[in-house]
């Protein structure tokens, strides 16, 4: 019997999760902790006792193909094109869909069908709660499901209205999302061998802009200001205008090529704020620095391909507007750069997740995203360097050693993601002093970042190193795996899972059905018809492998009967 050797903390919610009976549990596991593996192994676990439906809902489409390809090295196969007018296969376990795609139409209402008794695993659950519509749906689509397995990887607070299937306990700051079990960043760090240290060099700067009614404001980021003068001046100093945004440009580029000449594969991410300012900032790389920059955004069909390309080419920058905010694996992220107005925690701390990927083998691995030093952000970031100093400050300092920051104590704002904001015009945009969370022996200061060469810029934390611990095979977090048919019986262990099969088998059907309409003269609905009804199948989107198979053989054959004649 094949089996997966988990991560202790995986081990540890997975003897938790399979001795309750309760059909909700929420797991908050810092990104790069493996929640993936730990949530397919329940679902392996689950299904093998009681054959079910396994629905995954993801936050984006490019993650239904990472879930997908995820689950068939569990041994479990998905289909991430499943759509509510196809229907299911028979040879699939479930379905990947998202968040999205369920609040759509019908959508829900087919899945409520489907997931009746079944196995739902929500990633990133905070998501159902970004639209009224969006949680409604959740609700309908999975309300009766057996068990329902939700992931995240930070904690969240409700807004005005609640998650479906999370529990909250009230705070003090409002209610926060009750986790069956958390392993959060600090966690990771102290195990080894999970998550990088993340450093986050913070840019000042001498902001100008003017409003609406004319007036001329001048602001750095350590002046106090109304809410909307603070928003202004992040969207002045991000502004493509300025020469803020090519200074913190130069710098983190100068720090990936530093990077680079050790590790040759490393890998830049900008997150953008919108689509023009990715596409400038593309430029700006390319133009004044001489840096290849590849640009993803949400309206691109192509923007999952080139996420996947670049993950293992050598290219040294990518530019997304969210696309990359959470769930995307691209371990060679070492150097980013912060240049959107989204300046909530829970995005800040996604957005740090792309950067905490270990890679083994590797022994330095610290990793560097450049921010405003927007107080908002400043905030973000302390919490999580505060996180990882008491980690790795040098032996024998105590917690009360290192003293408070008071700078955080100040000009903090909550973030509306509804400001009105008067208009206004970029008048300039200057970097100023750029400095980092630094330990030494006589406590925590902030000191400036030099460029790569003039000073070691690597001389954080005392230099400390993350260590990579000696995995052995320790039976205790070895968890078997039996075998789970489908509807059509067990899947054959093959390299590509099955909805890598069935795309390419599709690709083909539909080339062979192209060169039939030249040949035929039919139109392309009844050239599919006769497909169908030779290889005997109703429906291409649920038809088995097995049975594409056939229509294509089918289909070559008549095609050759026509060439010969």
């Amino acid at each position: 019997m094949p089996t997966v050797t988990l991560r202790p903390w995986q081990r540890a919610a997975f003897d938790q999760f399979t001795a309750t009976d309760s059909a909700d549990y929420l797991a908050v596991a810092t990104p790069g902790a493996g929640k993936t593996t730990f949530a397919l192994t329940c679902a392996r676990a689950s299904l093998a006792e009681n054959s079910r439906v396994l629905i995954v809902v993801a936050p984006t489409s490019h993650l239904k193909v990472q879930w997908s390809i995820a689950a068939h090295r569990l041994g479990l196969q998905l289909d991430p094109d499943w759509s509510p007018a196809a229907g299911l296969a028979r040879d699939v376990h479930g379905l990947v869909t998202t968040y999205q795609q369920v609040a759509t139409g019908k959508t829900a209402a087919k899945l409520a069908g489907l997931s009746a008794d079944g196995f739902v695993i929500l990633d990133e659950i905070h998501h159902a709660g970004h639209e009224k519509a969006w949680g409604d749906s959740i609700r309908v689509a999975f309300g009766h499901a057996a068990r329902r397995l939700s992931l995240s990887g930070t904690p969240f607070r409700s807004d005005a209205t609640q998650i479906p299937f999370v529990r909250y306990d009230a705070t003090g700051e409002g209610d926060l999302a009750h986790a069956d079990y958390v392993y959060g960043y600090a966690d990771a760090l102290r195990d080894g061998g999970v998550v990088r240290p993340v450093y986050f060099p913070r840019v000042d700067g001498e902001m100008e802009w003017s409003t609406a009614s004319g007036e001329v404001i001048n602001a750095s980021f350590q002046d106090e200001l109304t809410k909307d003068q603070v928003s202004m001046r992040l969207r002045t100093a991000l502004s493509l205008e300025g020469e803020w945004m090519p200074a913190v440009l130069s710098k983190a580029n100068e720090q990936l090529r530093s990077i680079r000449a050790e590790h040759p594969q490393a890998g830049g991410l900008v997150i953008a704020s919108d689509q023009e300012h990715a596409q400038g900032i593309a430029r700006l790389l390319r133009d004044r620095f001489a840096a290849p920059a590849d640009i993803v955004i949400s309206d691109d069909p192509g923007a999952s391909k080139k996420i996947a390309e670049f993950t293992t080419n050598n290219r040294p920058w990518l530019v997304a507007v969210r696309m990359v905010s959470e769930g995307v694996d691209i371990p060679r992220l070492r150097v980013g750069v912060f240049a959107t107005t989204t300046s909530t925690e829970l995005f800040f701390r996604q957005a740090v997740g792309r950067f905490v990927r270990w890679q083994a083998g590797r022994p330095n691995q610290k990793a560097y995203l450049y921010i405003p030093d927007d107080p908002r952000l400043r905030s973000h970031a302390f919490q999580i360097a505060e996180e990882r100093r008491h980690v790795l400050r040098p032996p024998g300092q105590a917690d009360e050693d290192i003293p408070d920051d008071e700078a955080f104590d100040s000009q903090i704002h909550p973030d509306d993601e509804h400001e009105q904001l008067a208009l206004f015009s970029v008048v300039s945009a200057t970097a100023t002093d750029i400095t980092v969370h630094t330990i030494t022996d006589e406590g925590v200061r902030y000191e400036p970042l030099f460029t790569p060469g003039e000073q070691d810029a690597h001389r954080y934390d005392s230099d400390i190193e993350i260590p990579e611990p000696e995995f052995t095979l320790d039976p205790n977090l070895a968890v078997d795996l039996p075998e789970v048919p489908t509807a059509a019986g067990l899947v054959p262990a093959t390299a590509m899972s099955v909805a890598e099969i069935k795309d390419d088998l599709r690709t083909r059907n539909a080339h062979v059905a192209k060169r039939l309409v030249d040949l035929t003269g039919w139109n392309h609905g009844k050239v599919q018809g006769e497909m169908n009804r030779l290889a005997g199948i109703t429906r291409v989107g649920t038809a088995t492998t097995e049975q594409l198979e056939r229509r294509l053989r089918y289909s070559e054959s008549w095609l050759r009967r026509l060439q010969r004649d």
